[in-house]
């Protein structure tokens, strides 16, 4: 079939408005559409068969409700009584757009249309009488679509009445040429590289190119790489106050003061005794993306949030919205681990009000097609918080070769004469996965690879140039063949396809029923791999590189290896990203997150997506994703206790293998709190594999047991041997303090744990303890000796059981949290038979109520007591049993 990408848009677009006029898209009503539509094209044009699945797929598409946290003190609800009155000619336009040509499932658009309306909702409106500012938040997940969040928002406060719109676009040139291009897209339906004014003669994108009448929307900066804001330029163009304005700057202190001395100079008023400058009659919008990077004050250490010192950056946005009388500031964040911590009472008289979101919180949780960090790498969960664990999808390849190639801590110096094999086999993935989308009828579509193994930019150089090098020997090979040796390129890759994609596809397939995946022969992928190993570019992406991601010119799809580090690991978005070789490390929590470029939306080929890394990363990933987790919990709690964003103090699930939850000067209003062992069952699912650690352990815990006198002191058991009152300063001392403890056991905190023992030894609690060195009669292995006994040791599964040829995992992890045996917890109990008369005595008085006996004097009771523990700790099911008494006077008996 050759099938025609922009008949199969003309056909989906038809189909999608047909359905649209039926609230119930049920899979008949599907069926039923396509087949109609089908009917007005050739009959070669599309695979109605395919249309279907995919509308199907997006039908199942669930979007969870935000959580919305607001303070009512200053802000007058306005949107309920003006939505009938306003005409949203902007947002129509963009809804319109969504859904024709970015072909959104339809719960997404509809929940976008809520979410914006909820966050416009919190805005003032912008007819009120001044004067008034907001400030809010937004968080969102990485890649999960807060562009086209603030796309929505933005069209719904043009046609509300905002009439100057700026959005803080990253510190970097691309991204910021990337976010205008989008907007360009999403709200000025225009070329800003070619239009700065309402020229007719220009060409028209993304909502331009819709039927209707073209909106009035001034811009002053372009998608150009240049196209930041320029006074001079701004000068001869448009006046704020009529028509609406929309700017999109860098985090730059420069760009935003000049932004600023413009505006004023345009607008500004003298006011008050001081004559300083305002603008009135003009509502200002401020988006600020990636609201936790550049924007924060970390200067601001002073408790009382007095301080008069304030970053550069973070001082231009707060003096650009105390200048106008009418302003609101929406920051969006995927990782708001430092705005938690602003200080919500700073202030200077120069500056205003720092940026703390009091006005609102918006918690938004990403659609079910959404691929989180919880997708893919999974998590142990935490049974005492009650979150369960998380199973990983199959995505992520551990790599062992590296270290030698890309030592952890090399220097900017350092020479690269070779790629690790893992990386050539990630490279050949990538061909693979862009081969296969063709298959799957995805040909003019962008596909991406992302690798990011230093920050050095030399050692990127260097890196490019061997990529470039192994893609120019592939292409080679693949044009002229390889003649009859034995391991030829084309072996290689279709055993890379049998034994890594196929199997792991239809595991997938199967966790993910509602995701639209088709199965892919090594036929279909081998009759693509020519074309599409040609159109395979590789880019080097940084600050020294005159690389750029240039996806907007290829209109029939781009195909390109990114090579790069910090330019490529906040904001910017890899069009169509599938394979990441990621082996650059970060001890912060956010910045982890945002360096993963992998998580977002893969329609029709997430089950080809691949992320290389190293086990350590893999780790602590894995940590990151349980406490992005429970922060977004956290606000579900608040919500639901009905506190104030004022209120806003979240806890940060702290790592104790020295990650940090964002910089140290982001966290000057942060404060650590430690939690009690008490009442805490604390195991050790994690194991470290280092051959030294395994042996000192091994030596610390057969010196101790020596230490009490071997097995001739111990009482020999069933399945164990049995120590008793063994003083707690002992178990500290010879046994605690030399034991190596995994840093991801984040409950055995080792350090806490022994002072948390001292101190409760010292209140007369856990004064003694009792010490079982557990056996396994029918161990598979040969007995281990520890001290001087024999023990049957316990086989447990590993997590993951998938590493590299020739490579050990640094860390063993169970595949149950849970490394205890229920009889392990009774090992120590010993059991009485008590009479009535026993019992009596142990407590102190006659076991009666309402001057009956609980129990009969032909009665036993099993009770349990633990060495060294006092009775009323026990928590001892006592059940109540009582003679019937004679009947009443009544005749009536109780029971």
């Amino acid at each position: 079939m050759n099938e025609s990408p922009k008949s199969y848009d003309e056909a989906h677009a038809l189909v999608v408005t047909l359905l649209n006029k039926n609230p119930i898209r049920s899979p008949q009503a599907i069926r039923d559409a396509v087949t109609r539509i089908s009917a007005l094209f050739p009959t070669d044009a599309f695979d109605a068969n395919a249309m279907v699945a995919q509308l199907m797929h997006e039908g199942n598409v669930h979007v969870p409700d935000a959580t919305l946290m607001v303070d009512p003190e200053k802000h007058d609800e306005w949107l309920p009584y003006k939505r009938g009155k306003v005409d949203w000619r902007f947002w129509r336009r963009y809804e319109t757009y969504l859904v024709q040509d970015k072909k959104l499932p339809h719960p997404v658009v509809q929940a976008l249309g809520k979410l914006t309306d909820d966050i416009l909702g919190q805005l003032e409106d912008p007819e009120r009488k001044p004067r008034w500012d907001c400030r809010g938040m937004v968080v969102g997940s990485v890649q999960s679509g807060k562009t086209a969040n603030y796309c929505g928002l933005i069209c719904k406060a043009i046609d509300s009445g905002y009439r100057l719109i700026v959005v803080l676009a990253g510190m970097h040139n691309n991204l910021r040429s990337q976010t205008q291009f989008r907007l360009d897209e999403g709200v000025l339906g225009r070329d800003s590289q070619h239009d700065r004014n309402l020229d007719q003669s220009n060409s028209l994108i993304g909502v331009g190119r819709l039927f209707g009448h073209r909106l009035p929307l001034n811009t002053l900066t372009t998608s150009a790489d240049d196209g930041d804001f320029r006074a001079a330029r701004a000068d001869t163009n448009v006046f704020i106050g009529s028509d609406p304005v929309i700017l999109v700057v860098k985090k730059n202190g420069s760009v935003l003061k000049n932004l600023l001395k413009w505006v004023l100079h345009v607008r500004g008023e003298c006011v008050g005794r001081e004559k300083k400058k305002i603008v009135r009659g003009v509502p200002l919008l401020v988006i600020d993306d990636e609201a936790d990077n550049a924007s924060i004050n970390t200067k601001d250490k002073d408790e009382d949030g007095n301080s008069n010192e304030v970053t550069a950056i973070n001082g231009r946005i707060r003096e650009l919205l105390d200048a106008f009388e009418k302003s609101a500031y929406v920051g969006y964040t995927a990782t708001p681990f430092a705005n938690i911590f602003i200080n919500p009472d700073a202030e200077t008289p120069q500056h205003g009000d720092d940026l703390f979101p009091r006005s609102f919180i918006l918690n938004v949780s990403p659609p079910s097609n959404y691929v989180s960090p919880a997708r893919v790498f999974g998590f142990e969960g935490d049974p005492h918080a009650e979150i369960p664990p998380k199973p990983a999808l199959p995505l992520v390849k551990l790599v062992g070769d590296f270290a030698d190639i890309f030592p952890p801590k090399h220097k900017k110096d350092l020479s690269v004469g070779r790629l690790p094999a893992s990386l050539i086999e990630s490279l050949h993935a990538f061909i693979l996965v862009c081969a296969a989308r063709r298959v799957r009828g995805q040909r003019d579509v962008h596909n991406s690879m992302l690798v990011h193994v230093t920050r050095f930019v030399n050692v990127q150089h260097q890196v490019a140039q061997l990529v470039q090098q192994e893609i120019d020997a592939i292409r080679r090979k693949l044009q002229l063949g390889e003649g009859a040796r034995n391991d030829t390129l084309i072996k290689n890759l279709k055993r890379l396809w049998d034994d890594e994609f196929v199997p792991k596809s239809i595991e997938i397939r199967n966790l993910s029923p509602d995701e639209n995946l088709p199965a892919v022969s090594w036929t279909q992928i081998a009759a693509e791999l020519p074309d599409a190993v040609g159109r395979i570019e590789v880019k080097e992406i940084n600050g020294h590189a005159t690389d750029v991601l240039d996806y907007v010119t290829h209109q029939h799809g781009y195909s390109v290896v990114a090579v790069g580090g910090d330019k490529l690991s906040r904001g910017l978005t890899l069009e169509g990203l599938s394979v990441s070789y990621f082996l650059r490390t970060t001890r912060m929590y956010d910045t982890l997150m945002q360096m993963g470029r992998w998580f977002g939306y893969r329609p029709g080929y997430l089950d080809l997506c691949r992320l290389y890394t190293s086990d350590d990363l893999h780790r602590w990933y894995r940590h990151v994703a349980l406490a992005e987790l429970e922060l977004r919990r956290e606000f579900d709690r608040m919500k639901k206790a009905g506190l104030t964003p004022r209120r806003y103090g979240l806890r940060v699930r702290e790592h104790p293998g020295g990650l940090l939850i964002t910089a140290l000067n982001k966290m000057a209003h942060g404060r650590t709190r430690k939690l009690s062992y008490a009442g805490q069952l604390v195991q050790t699912p994690a194991f470290t594999t280092a051959l030294s650690t395994v042996q000192a352990n091994r030596a610390a815990i057969s010196e101790f047991l020596t230490a009490l006198g071997g097995r001739n002191s111990a009482e020999e058991m069933s399945s164990a041997w049995l120590w008793r009152d063994v003083p707690a300063q002992r178990l500290v001392d010879e046994l605690l303090s030399k034991f190596d403890v995994a840093a991801e056991n984040w409950r055995l905190q080792k350090p806490e744990l022994m002072e948390f023992i001292r101190r409760q030894a010292a209140d007369g609690e856990l004064s003694y303890w009792n010490i079982a060195l557990v056996h396994k009669k029918s161990a598979a292995e040969p007995p281990c000796r520890i001290a001087d006994i024999e023990v049957g040791a316990t086989t447990r599964s590993p997590e993951n059981d998938t590493w590299p040829s020739g490579s050990t995992p640094s860390l063993f992890v169970t595949s149950n949290s849970n490394i205890q045996d229920p009889a392990h917890h009774t090992l120590d109990l010993k059991t009485w038979k008590l009479d009535e008369t026993v019992l009596n005595g142990l407590l102190g008085k006659r076991v009666e109520k309402d001057g009956e006996p609980l129990f009969a004097p032909a009665e036993a009771l099993w009770l349990t007591n633990q060495v060294g523990r006092p009775l009323h700790d026990l928590a001892v099911d006592l059940t109540e049993r009582r003679h019937p008494r004679a009947p009443d006077a009544s005749g009536k008996q109780e029971p």
